[in-house]
């Protein structure tokens, strides 16, 4: 990397960030287990979302111990909202294997923690410097984004190969002495002022050694290839409810989107997916309502959602629980706004 200003950048980096960063809960510790659960959270997840959700998450599961020993659905419970719930599954068994092949001490090296289920190269950087103050590098889409700027950098950031390239432009720049505010420092500057759009460039620490900001372009980087096109699916929601008011509810499968979340029986619009809902789960419906209509979108696939509410008399087949049985139950957001309608 022929690039004239590393200790210049390095040390005004790591002074704006140790001044200017932002009071977030997960700061005021370096307990490797909570750095671990925020940035697991973090994934895909905006900060002002994640603060209640790591606050509440930390209450109930405060160590190690507490999150391996948690049944499942107590802890998709925690992260009903957060979405991605393969996120907090992998979690929770990574914690396991730290329990288990590590003595409860998450490891402090790239190779034993990567070993750790849904830990990826990013999220052991992370850890490793932040926690550990260890030199290693956490390459998300906010350090791309300011080092194709700041380095001009011109390959595509869509392609996974592209990311080596960052990984080892962050292990030469990189502070030995200050590890975790260096990478704290990149990602947070992408955040409040390296913006994909109209970058603040006049409010930034590093623009003198700047590259795009010196050539007056800063917005042509980073590249990035289109993503591949969003698959849209239409569902019929049925919110069943019986002469003793239970609701009739199915949980998804162990694996796939959303595995084992809770939700109303859904199936593909047809025109007589009312019909066949009613077929298979043998009721005898007496009258339905629409409640809402709304989309719903996944990084991946959008579904269009027509819920409909109605009475049956009970029946024998499936699951019929009441209000407060469902409450306690992890459901996914389409499934909770749909149950904030009808409560």
């Amino acid at each position: 990397m022929n690039y004239p200003y590393v200790t210049e950048f390095r040390q005004s980096l790591v002074e704006w960030f140790e001044k200017e960063k932002r009071d977030l809960p997960w700061r005021h510790t370096k307990d490797p287990y909570k750095i671990w659960v925020s940035e697991v959270m973090l994934q895909q997840t905006r900060v002002d979302t994640v603060i209640p959700y790591y606050n509440r998450f930390m209450e109930s599961f405060p160590t190690l111990e507490l999150l391996a020993e948690a049944p499942q659905e107590y802890l998709l419970k925690h992260w009903e909202g957060l979405g991605y719930y393969s996120r907090a599954r992998n979690l929770q068994a990574g914690v396991r294997e730290v329990l288990e092949s590590y003595g409860g001490i998450v490891p402090d090296n790239r190779h034993e923690i990567s070993k750790l289920k849904g830990i990826g190269p990013y999220t052991a950087g992370a850890i490793l410097s932040i926690a550990y103050n260890k030199p290693e590098h956490a390459v998300d889409g906010n350090v791309m984004r300011v080092l194709s700027r700041v380095l001009n950098i011109h390959e595509d950031i869509a392609l996974p190969k592209t990311k080596k390239i960052f990984e080892a432009a962050v292990e030469e720049l990189i502070d030995p002495e200050n590890a975790s505010s260096f990478n704290q420092g990149l990602m947070e500057l992408g955040a409040l002022i390296c913006s994909p759009t109209s970058p603040k460039c006049l409010l930034c620490p590093v623009r003198e050694y700047c590259t795009a900001f010196n050539e007056g372009e800063p917005e042509n980087l980073p590249i990035k290839s289109k993503k591949v096109k969003m698959k849209h699916i239409s569902y019929d929601v049925f919110v069943c409810e019986d002469e003793d008011g239970r609701i009739l509810m199915e949980q998804r499968p162990e694996e796939g989107l959303l595995a084992n979340m809770w939700q109303f029986p859904m199936v593909e619009q047809e025109d007589d997916s009312l019909i066949k809902f009613a077929q298979h789960h043998e009721l005898n419906v007496q009258a339905h309502q629409p409640i809402l209509t709304f989309k719903h979108i996944f990084s991946h696939l959008t579904w269009h959602v027509n819920a409909y509410y109605m009475k049956s008399k009970t029946a024998e087949k499936g699951e019929w629980l009441t209000r407060e049985q469902i409450e306690l139950l992890p459901m996914p957001v389409p499934m909770l706004k749909i149950w904030q309608a009808i409560k």
